[in-house]
Order: C-alpha cells, then structure tokens, then sequence
C-alpha cells in the first residue's frame, strides 16, 4: 500500500507541475497565428561591400576580412525577389549627426569623407563596423524602415515582417587611432529608438509586446497561456527584435518594465524570465535542434541560422539548413535566400523553404488545417 501511495503522490506532483492553462501554440485546431508559420530571413540585410581601394585596407587590417565579402539588394527586393520575410539591421546612436561620415578605412584607401546627407543628421544610422565595414543599402535607420514600409503598403497582405535589431557600439580599437565613438547606449537613447520606429510605423502596424501581453501576466505567462497574435489580424505588420543578450544592453530597456510595457522591441530573452517571448537561439543542429522544439511547442518565437561566413557556402553542406528548418525556429537567418548568391565561393549553396515558399506552416506547431498557400495574401 505504501508503495502505491507514494506512485500516486508522484503523479499528482507531476500533474501539478504542468501548466494550468494548455499554451494555445500547442492546441491543433482554430486559427492560425503568427508563431505558427515559419519564413527565412536575411543576414546583416544592409550590408554592401566597400571599393576595390578599400578592400585592400581591410586585407591588411583584418584577418578575417574575408568574411565581409557578401552585398545585399535593397530590402524591398529582398521581399520581392529573394522571398524572404525578415531582416536584420545593425543600429548605431548618432544623437548629434554627421558621426560616421569619416571612416578611418576611407582614410587609409585615399578616399574622402562620406557625403552622404543622411549621415549628417541625428538619428540611429544602419552599418556593420564604423571606421572599418560601413557599407549599407540604407544609411539611416528611418531610410530603412521607410523602404520596409513602403514594400509593406504595397503588400499588405503579407505575414508579419520581423526586423532583429542589433545595437552596437565603435570599436575601441578603431577609437583610439582616431576613429569614432558612439555614445553608450542607455534608457534615453532605448526611448529614442523606440520613437524612431513609431515615426515610421504607428501602432496599427506594429506587432508589440504591450499586444501579447494580457492584463495581470507578465509577457511570458501571457505567450505561454494565450498565445500569439491570430494571423487573420497580423497582416501588414512589423515586429521588431532586440538581438543583443548582454545585460548592459538589455537592463536599460527593460528599466522599470520588466514585460516590456510600453516598448518596440522584443529582447533576446530566455524562458523563465518576465519579458520571455523572443528568444534568439543560433546554433540550430545536434542537441540544440530538439531545444528549439520545445521553446516552440510551449510558445516562444524563436531565431536560428541556417548557414554561417561561410561555411555552407563553400562546402554546399546543407545539414545545418535541415535542421533549422526541422527545428520549427520561426525565422531562420541565411546569406543565401536564392541561387546564385554562394557560386562566388565555389558551391550552389541556398537556404529556403522546401519547394521554394515564402513562408509555410510551421513543421513543429501548425494548426492542423494549416495551409501554406492560404497564409500569405498579396494578390
């Protein structure tokens, strides 16, 4: 008797462990919502290479120079042509303007300043490292989302849009040879980057965690019990995403709200924590291909990488895609969305979705109505 007693105490133990309320990722009826589709994504999506002059710096500057050697089309041809739904831009604060319109690489080549006129006005600017690979598709961050938007009017029935934001700093390196020095990043540039997103995007067409969260739970009860907004009403949107993990980074935007009350961005989180929703998770193979489905079974949106500089490109290997893409990771980063991009380094290398899609349901959580020709609704 006390042997079964104490198996009916184990199971009441684990029965009241779990959760009280069935995440609604989890449930394989009714509608479809936005964590549970999965689209590629672009990498550093504004990164131009730089001038034949100024590559030949970087070779005797940089041992990894060759890592940089990779140039994306516009953001709107991203969307249109190589059939991805998300970006990631690499953000630098410029309060004052006209900042990094010196790069020490110019320098170095021969070459004069930089004279493009929005690099001379305050605001965040969209570039890989001041001084040293600065190259961009569009300079400004409001240019960038500006481009976004304008593809996203014109478009509107697409999914969600997601934008991973990196916020960087100069190297200190490059500042003490003359080079520049961004302010520290703090609550009161956080505020200021969030009021330059709204300046493009109002509140209809943002996705934001104050639109997740339900009164009286934090962001991350509120994924795991509620769910995720339905995609019926996401279409035409943007969501936004801090990639930085770092305390220093993350503790001034989440200073006096821990469930990102108010804010743009969703931070790099891990489960566990208030403002849990996001959560960035690069290595997709071996174990990490099974961690993934779980955060996404439960309800976390997650990143992943299919490929990295570049590895995949040079050997054509195409394990690390697979398990991206069986992992369910809601957006999954590459340098090579379409053919064409890899032959530079010797393969045919290319990361999208099995049979070329923009976007399917998700491998891992879709609804089991779910139809990947039913998600998208641009004509």
């Amino acid at each position: 008797m006390r042997r079964l007693a104490l198996i009916a105490a184990t199971l009441v133990t684990a029965l009241t462990a779990v959760p009280a309320a069935v995440p609604a990722a989890a449930a394989t009826r009714g509608p479809v919502r936005i964590n549970q589709v999965q689209t590629m994504a672009t990498h550093n999506s504004y990164h131009r290479e730089l001038t034949d002059a100024e590559k030949d710096v970087q070779r005797k500057t940089d041992a990894n120079w060759w890592n940089l050697q990779y140039s994306y089309p516009a953001l709107p041809s991203q969307f249109s042509a190589q059939r991805v739904r998300g970006i990631e831009l690499d953000v630098f604060p410029d309060p004052e303007g006209g900042l990094y319109t010196g790069p020490l690489v110019r320098r170095e080549a021969g070459l004069p300043a930089l004279n493009d006129p929005a690099l001379s006005k305050p605001g965040f600017k969209v570039l890989h490292w001041a001084d040293h690979d600065y190259g961009t598709n569009c300079s400004a961050l409001v240019t960038c989302l500006r481009q976004v938007k304008e593809w996203s009017d014109a478009n509107p029935g697409h999914v969600p849009l997601t934008v991973l934001t990196e916020l960087k700093s100069t190297d200190p390196a490059k500042e003490a040879l003359g080079g520049a020095k961004s302010p520290a990043w703090d609550t009161k540039l956080m505020d200021a980057l969030d009021a330059e997103i709204r300046s493009v995007f109002g509140d209809d067409r943002l996705i934001t965690p104050d639109d997740v969260r339900r009164r009286g739970l934090t962001l991350e009860q509120s994924v795991l019990r509620h769910g995720w907004p339905e995609l019926s009403r996401s279409r035409g949107k943007v969501m936004f995403f801090m990639d930085n993990q770092a305390p220093e980074l993350q503790q001034p935007y989440l200073a006096g709200r821990p469930s990102l009350e108010g804010r743009v961005l969703f931070t790099n989180s891990r489960p566990g924590r208030a403002d849990a929703a996001f959560v960035g998770w690069n290595e997709p193979a071996g174990e990490n291909t099974a961690q993934i489905r779980d955060m996404v079974r439960r309800g976390y949106y997650v990143r992943t990488r299919s490929d990295v500089p570049f590895t995949e490109a040079r050997s054509g290997d195409t394990g690390r895609l697979r398990a991206a893409l069986e992992s369910g990771a809601q957006m999954i980063s590459t340098d090579f969305p379409v053919v064409g991009l890899s032959a530079r380094h010797g393969s045919d290398y290319t990361a999208e979705l099995p049979g070329g899609v923009v976007v399917r349901c998700n491998p891992v959580n879709a609804q089991s109505g779910c139809r990947d020709q039913a998600l998208e609704r641009l004509r």
